[in-house]
């Protein structure tokens, strides 16, 4: 990320809490840490980007956020210990105007502590509250149904089944989606 791009990231990002968390903007001295998820197999397993196998692909992973007004990244650091643990986003999903999808991703140590849970539910109230989204979209693999319950713990229902490939074609998995509309 050249440095307009990392000022302009670091100003649009607000940071975020919740009763043990902190959603903070990603910044490369975060790489070490990342690279502790991207590199382990079982948080990789179901993720659309290959296993990283080197911390420079973590590196150019940070550096290619791109600041938007509508699209927002953070690391999920634990309040306990400052300790980087994931990341999660949300923006606009595709062509479906008003509609914002998420995503996260979470080292394999801090799984079933309720975290990403507890973090997404902050980025839906943020994108509710600030940008007026209504309508949220996100899907998880039909083997990781771990993911689904994040989903329906902040909310959202099962919508449909689909198919998901990684972004080098090396494996496709059958995933299920899923909606919320806030009235």
């Amino acid at each position: 990320m050249n440095k307009t791009n990392q000022e302009l990231y670091y100003k649009r990002t607000p940071v975020l809490e919740t009763e043990r968390l902190i959603l903070r903007p990603l910044t490369p001295e975060d790489a070490e840490a990342a690279f502790l998820w991207h590199s382990d197999p079982k948080v990789n397993k179901f993720m659309s980007y290959p296993l990283y196998t080197d911390i420079s692909q973590t590196v150019h992973w940070i550096n290619d956020i791109v600041p938007t007004d509508e699209d927002f990244h953070w690391g999920i650091v634990l309040k306990e210990g400052n300790i980087l643990i994931g990341s999660i986003s949300i923006g606009p999903a595709g062509n479906d105007d008003g509609v914002w999808g998420f995503g996260y991703n979470i080292g394999f140590e801090h799984w079933n502590k309720g975290y990403t849970t507890e973090a997404t539910k902050r980025i839906i109230r943020f994108s509710y509250e600030v940008h007026g989204i209504k309508t949220f979209t996100a899907s998880h693999a039909v083997d990781n149904p771990a993911s689904g319950r994040v989903m329906e713990k902040c909310g959202l229902k099962f919508e449909s089944f689909g198919e998901h490939s990684k972004s080098d074609g090396s494996a496709t998995y059958k995933i299920k989606n899923y909606r919320m509309c806030i009235d």
